[in-house]
């Protein structure tokens, strides 16, 4: 069973060269993996899944953000080794505001709306931070750089 979850069969497509380098550096020959599929489905299942792990630790390993929005907040995450640390905007119940808009998110930074609110916190993580990464991705976070973190930042 994977750590995180298992690749997608179009993600695993479009990772084929990796998965081939993958098996030969388990030492599985083509002709090997073709066997496996054929008469071990447990083990190609075992074998993807390591894979999926490889894959997704790879890219854990290397965030330094995450941005989540929403029509009525934006929250971007440093991901450091020991913390998270959010800096987030937020409209005070004005329902024309929308952060989910990325031309509007450029507008309110250049002349902000009343009622707009930049915020901040740090918190350790609970597990350990790739699984917390993978689980915020998973609730609908993305990977960005650090440009409107630093732009919050600025504005605090």
């Amino acid at each position: 069973m994977a750590k995180y979850r298992g690749l997608s069969i179009s993600e695993l497509n479009g990772l084929e060269k990796e998965f081939i380098d993958f098996l030969i550096v388990n030492g599985i020959s083509a002709e090997e993996w073709e066997n496996i599929l054929k008469n071990d489905s447990d083990l190609a299942n075992q074998t993807l899944d390591l894979f999926s792990d490889v894959v997704f630790e790879s890219i854990l390993f290397n965030i330094k953000f995450l941005e989540e929005r929403a029509p009525g907040f934006v929250h971007v995450y440093q991901c450091l080794q020991d913390k998270i640390v959010l800096v987030g905007l937020k409209s005070d119940g004005d329902d024309e505001v929308d952060f989910s808009n990325s031309e509007m998110l450029s507008s309110y930074m250049l002349t902000p709306p009343e009622g707009l609110k930049v915020f901040t916190s740090t918190k350790k993580y609970l597990k350990t931070r790739n699984e917390e990464l993978f689980q915020m991705l998973e609730n609908g976070c993305v990977i960005t750089d650090n440009k409107l973190f630093k732009a919050l930042c600025l504005s605090l």
